[in-house]
């Protein structure tokens, strides 16, 4: 965990939680930055999301942060450990962008869209509601939660910055 004047950075392929400051993650374009948060605990957690379904990996111990059916599972449980309750958690989300025009609309070509969808299929599953998302377009985003009210603050080139 890095911490910069108590703002928890989280990479690509890579999950965290924080209890104070924020959690941020850059570098959104195809992938999803997942956020859930207590609002009673006020614990916060981001998952940085690259690729749909582990069921894809080639390499011998998944990387869990990697992919949505693992990655928030897996930050659920880093939550509860750390106090939060399961039932009380809420998702806010961004990314899942289109980044390049494709010739062919094969469906291997549409990571953004598909890990949007992925991620909506875990948090469904696992009863978590989704609040609010920033998902779409074809253009990247840096996210950043802070953990004393869930705000979602979320900056890109192209659209300016605004908090969910």
């Amino acid at each position: 965990m890095i911490e910069d004047n108590n703002v928890v950075k989280v990479g690509m392929a890579d999950l965290n939680i924080c209890m104070s400051g924020s959690i941020r993650t850059t570098g959104l374009g195809s992938c999803v930055g997942v956020t859930l948060y207590d609002p009673i605990t006020k614990i916060g957690g981001l998952a940085h999301v690259m690729l749909p379904s582990s069921d894809i990996a080639r390499e011998g111990s998944v990387n869990l942060a990697k992919y949505a059916d693992t990655a928030i599972p897996e930050l659920v449980s880093r939550m509860v450990e750390a106090g939060a309750h399961p039932a009380r958690l809420l998702a806010k989300m961004a990314g899942g962008a289109q980044m390049f025009a494709f010739s062919s609309q094969h469906e291997s070509m549409r990571i953004g869209p598909r890990n949007v969808e992925s991620c909506k299929d875990m948090l469904q599953r696992l009863n978590i509601p989704i609040q609010a998302e920033d998902t779409g377009g074809n253009y990247g985003r840096t996210i950043e939660m802070f953990c004393c009210d869930g705000r979602l603050h979320i900056r890109s080139v192209q659209k300016g910055t605004k908090d969910l």
